[in-house]
């Protein structure tokens, strides 16, 4: 760590943000520490960082929110055990795919689950995004021909920064109740269609956390 201050990082339980970095570290062999907190509470989150959203990371005054800002930042820091290639045009082909997957891929469930909150949901609306989501799923599968990872025979931040969306179309943990990660579940059911994405899930699943 040299003169670096260390590393701390806010979580709250099953969130998908934090399950990115928690990846990332333990791919970089980075230590840290956690500071729980409650997801009815996020004062401290707020106090901390000035929003609500985790995770936080907190290394001295520096403070990052954001997952794939972290993602950056700790590709920068502990450049050992990269999670970015080298080459600048794969380096920025694998940036556009974070920037697709966080700005597009990510907004049906969101919307559906805001269009559900609504007093008279719009259910063509919820049908149409939840099929947006089910036609995204050949995509993943074709990335996935012939190489274990979606951007190679490696993990890359790809990998670190879909998996913990993607995993729900085939795993799920007790006592999850958010209603995001449902909606991921219900809308892409695999049914044996996709069998390359599916044991990626499970591959990327073996991997530790920090």
């Amino acid at each position: 760590m040299g003169p670096y201050p260390p590393l701390r990082l806010y979580r709250i339980p099953f969130s998908t943000n934090v399950e990115r970095v928690a990846l990332a570290l333990a791919h970089k062999r980075i230590e840290v520490e956690w500071v729980d907190i409650d997801p009815d509470d996020r004062s401290e989150v707020v106090r901390v960082s000035g929003q609500e959203f985790v995770p936080v990371l907190v290394e001295g005054d520096r403070v990052l929110t954001d997952s794939p800002v972290i993602l950056e930042y700790l590709e920068q820091r502990f450049p050992e055990q990269p999670l970015y290639p080298a080459e600048p045009a794969r380096r920025a082909e694998l940036r556009t795919f974070v920037d697709w997957f966080n700005r597009v891929w990510k907004r049906p469930p969101n919307l559906i689950v805001d269009e559900e909150a609504k007093a008279e949901p719009d259910l063509d609306r919820i049908a149409e995004l939840g099929q947006q989501i089910a036609d995204a799923l050949p995509l993943f599968e074709d990335l996935l021909a012939g190489r274990d990872y979606l951007f190679g025979d490696e993990l890359t931040a790809a990998d670190v920064v879909a998996f913990p969306f993607l995993k729900y179309a085939v795993l799920w943990e007790d006592g999850d109740e958010e209603r995001f990660h449902e909606v991921l579940r219900e809308r892409q059911q695999l049914d044996g269609r996709y069998p390359r994405l599916e044991a990626w899930i499970h591959r990327i699943d073996a991997l530790p956390r920090a």
